[in-house]
C-alpha cells in the first residue's frame, strides 16, 4: 500500500533523523527478541522428537507418562531421567543410570539393543523467569558461563527475568499509552472544540480527579481484588488519560475560530469530521511532544509500584522487582547494574524514537 505524499514526507524526515532511526532499529531488534521470550529463555524444549513423534513442550502440556515416565504431572525436561527417556525412546533402563544411557543412546545402541533415538531442541537460555538454577553457593550468585548476568536472591536467572521483564514493561506501556491517548485526545478535543460550559465542567472534573491520590486507590483496590496485569492497566489508564488533555484542548481552542473551521461549519460538515479529520492533524505535533513523557512515566510507574510491592504479583518477571532486589542485596552489584542499564537503554531508545516521530509530524521541520 503506497503512502500518501504527506506521509512520505514524514517518513523521509524521520529517516533523516539518524538518532531516531538507529534507536528504532535497536528497539525493534530488542523487542523482537523479547516478544517470543518463551522460545528464547525457557526450561522446556522448543521441539522434542520421541518414538517418531514430534512434541512442542514450550506450547503444550505433556505429562511425564507421554515419554515413558510414571507420573501424570508435567514432565521436568531438565531431569536426567526424563532426558534419558526421550533420548532412548522410553527404555526402562533409564531409571538405573540415566546419564550412562544418554551417552550410549548417542551411539544408537544401549546394551546391545538398537533404539529409536530421540532428541530435544532447547532455547538459547535454558531457564524461564521462574526457574530455580541448580548451582552451588548462596544466592544471589555472580555471573558465569551458566548465568551470564548471575542469579537473584532466589537463584533465578537474571538474564531470563530481564528478557521477560522487558517484554512485560513494553507491552504494559503500549497498552496503557494507547488507551490513555485515545481517551485523552477525545476529551481534550471535546473541551477545546465546544468550549463554554462544556469546557468549564470538564475542567472542574479533571481538577478533582487529578488530585485523587492514585497510590492510595491502588493500595485499596489491591487489598480487595487480586493483583493482575489488566487490573493494573485499568487503574493506570483511569489516572493517566489526563496527561494529554491540556495540550489537545489548547490546540483546539486555538484552531476553533480559524477560517478553515468556519468554512467547514458553513458547508454543513459534521462536528466529528471537523474535529478529527481537519483539526486533530494540526494538534498532533503537540500531542506527540507529550507522548515520550507519558511513555517514560508509565514505565516508571510500573517499576515504582513493583518496587513498593503494590504492582504485579511477586511471581511476575518485573524490572521493578529486580531493582528492589538490587537495593536489598548491595553485596551483589550485578543486580544494580543490570536494572540500571535495562531501564536506561529502554527509556533512551523510546525517547529518541518519539523525538523523531514528533519532528516528522511537525510541518515546520524539514531536512534537506
Amino acid at each position: 500500500m503506497a503512502l500518501s505524499p504527506i506521509n512520505q514526507r514524514r517518513w523521509r524526515n524521520f529517516k533523516r533523523n539518524r538518532r531516531a532511526l538507529w534507536s528504532l532499529w535497536m528497539f525493534s531488534v530488542l523487542f523482537a527478541i523479547a516478544l517470543p521470550a518463551e522460545f528464547v529463555a525457557n526450561d522446556k524444549p522448543i521441539l522434542v522428537k520421541y518414538q517418531g513423534g514430534y512434541y512442542t513442550p514450550v506450547l503444550k502440556f505433556y505429562p511425564e507418562t507421554t515419554f515413558g515416565g510414571d507420573f501424570e504431572t508435567e514432565a521436568v525436561y531438565r531431569d536426567p531421567e526424563v532426558a534419558c527417556l526421550i533420548a532412548s525412546g522410553g527404555m526402562d533402563i533409564c531409571f538405573d543410570d540415566p546419564e550412562a544411557v544418554i551417552e550410549d543412546a548417542a551411539d544408537g545402541e544401549v546394551e546391545g539393543e538398537a533404539i529409536q533415538k530421540g532428541w530435544a531442541i532447547w532455547p538459547l537460555i535454558p531457564y524461564s523467569f521462574d526457574t530455580s538454577v541448580d548451582r552451588p553457593g548462596a544466592a544471589p550468585l555472580p555471573p558465569n558461563r551458566q548465568n551470564l548476568l548471575g542469579t537473584d536472591d532466589t537463584k533465578r536467572d537474571v538474564l531470563a527475568r530481564v528478557i521477560y521483564g522487558f517484554r512485560l514493561s513494553v507491552l504494559f506501556t503500549l497498552v496503557v499509552t494507547a488507551l490513555s491517548t485515545v481517551i485523552g485526545v477525545f476529551a481534550g478535543a471535546i473541551q477545546g472544540y465546544f468550549g463554554g460550559l462544556t469546557d468549564l465542567i470538564f475542567q472542574r472534573v479533571i481538577e478533582i480527579w487529578a488530585n485523587t491520590p492514585q497510590l492510595y486507590v491502588i493500595i485499596i483496590l489491591f487489598s480487595i481484588l487480586p493483583r493482575g496485569f489488566w487490573l493494573l492497566v485499568g487503574i493506570t489508564v483511569l489516572f493517566g488519560w489526563m496527561a494529554l488533555v491540556g495540550v489537545v484542548r489548547a490546540e483546539f481552542l486555538r484552531a476553533r475560530n480559524l477560517e478553515y473551521v468556519r468554512a467547514a461549519k458553513a458547508l454543513g460538515v459534521s462536528n466529528l469530521t471537523i474535529m478529527f479529520r481537519h483539526m486533530l492533524p494540526n494538534a498532533m505535533v503537540a500531542t506527540l511532544t507529550m507522548l515520550p513523557f507519558v511513555i517514560t512515566g508509565t514505565i516508571g510507574l510500573l517499576a515504582m509500584l513493583d518496587f513498593l510491592g503494590f504492582g504485579l504479583p511477586s511471581s511476575s518477571p518485573s524490572l521493578g522487582e529486580l531493582t528492589l532486589q538490587a537495593k536489598q542485596n548491595l553485596q551483589a552489584p550485578w543486580l544494580a547494574f543490570t536494572a540500571f542499564f535495562a531501564f536506561a537503554i529502554m527509556l533512551s531508545l523510546l525517547v529518541f524514537i518519539f523525538e523523531g516521530i514528533r519532528d516528522a509530524f511537525d510541518p515546520r521541520k524539514t531536512y534537506e
